[in-house]
């Protein structure tokens, strides 16, 4: 097996169970949440958000990445409590109706909806905002004493992709002081379970993305004990780039978007530098790649 295909296996506790991972997870996206970029308003009653979950798993999703509000270049965040209203009720009802060992984690940047999902039988709090939007952020995920996936982003959605928030001397050197000083402030609260997302398509160009993407082995080296996650799923880096292809390559893969061919060759990269969750939107063509290159491992 090339030397690029081993795997850093990485263990975690949840609810009480301890977990090693010995290949690369695929974390599943389900968006309960109208207005998401790529699957808004398809996943908005309860009835739906159960079934798009269980299709996530049988799809060979190892985690459900669940939000309730959209992230998207421009889009307004919910306030907290409206956010946990929406929220918790989902949570109780994937833990109630999924298997016992689903893994549960949810897309949050406040304090109050993380705090209550958790209590409702969430594993993970994923925050996208790296404790920038709620300064109680960091407290509550050390009281909770769950994994916490911290992403990097600069502003709000609303105002993420302007010009002074796309502005960096070296993509690189930015994300290892910006996750260094993170780090730094969680490690003193006791938070030592912590997973680094480097924000793709949050408050970078294009241009940085495919930066990012080429160097992120880089990022992966200097952070050896905290699991790189890559969120690439059919993001806007992908479909510009590919907008320029024609005739459009899904003329030849009618059943198989463009999107999906560019997620799938992305994450293959993202795995070649060493990353160790992949978070999509479809996983069966991710975990076809995976079982493919890792046939050999055993995923726990």
């Amino acid at each position: 097996m090339d030397s690029w295909l081993n795997f850093s296996p990485f263990s975690t506790t949840l609810r009480g169970r301890s977990i090693t991972f010995r290949r690369p997870v695929i974390m599943g996206i389900l968006n309960a949440t109208p207005d998401s970029f790529y699957d808004g308003g398809r996943y908005t009653t309860p009835s739906a958000v159960l079934a798009h979950a269980r299709q996530l798993l049988a799809q060979g999703a190892d985690i459900i990445d669940l939000g309730v509000v959209s992230s998207r270049p421009g889009a307004q965040l919910l306030d907290p409590q409206e956010e946990s209203s929406r929220l918790v009720p989902l949570v109780r009802l994937l833990r109630q109706e999924l298997p016992s060992h689903a893994i549960l984690s949810v897309d949050t940047c406040y304090s109050l909806p993380a705090a209550k999902a958790v209590e409702a039988g969430a594993d993970i709090i994923n925050d996208i905002s790296g404790g920038q939007f709620d300064p109680d952020m960091f407290a509550t995920v050390a009281h909770l004493k769950v994994p916490y996936i911290l992403m990097h982003t600069r502003g709000l959605p609303s105002v993420m992709q302007q010009a002074a928030n796309t502005q960096y001397h070296d993509i690189i050197t930015h994300l290892i002081a910006y996750f260094s000083q993170k780090l730094d402030h969680l490690y003193r609260l006791g938070v030592n379970d912590v997973w680094l997302d480097p924000g793709f398509c949050f408050a970078k160009t294009l241009d940085q993305n495919y930066q990012l993407l080429f160097r992120l082995d880089q990022l992966v080296r200097h952070f050896p004990d905290n699991p790189m996650l890559t969120a690439l799923s059919n993001k806007s880096m992908i479909t510009k780039r590919l907008s320029a292809v024609h005739p459009p390559m899904a003329a030849s893969f009618p059943t198989v978007p463009d999107s999906e061919i560019g997620t799938l060759t992305l994450n293959v990269l993202a795995l070649r530098a060493g990353t160790r969750l992949l978070r999509v939107h479809t996983p069966s063509l991710t975990r076809l790649a995976i079982d493919l290159l890792y046939q050999n491992v055993s995923s726990q």
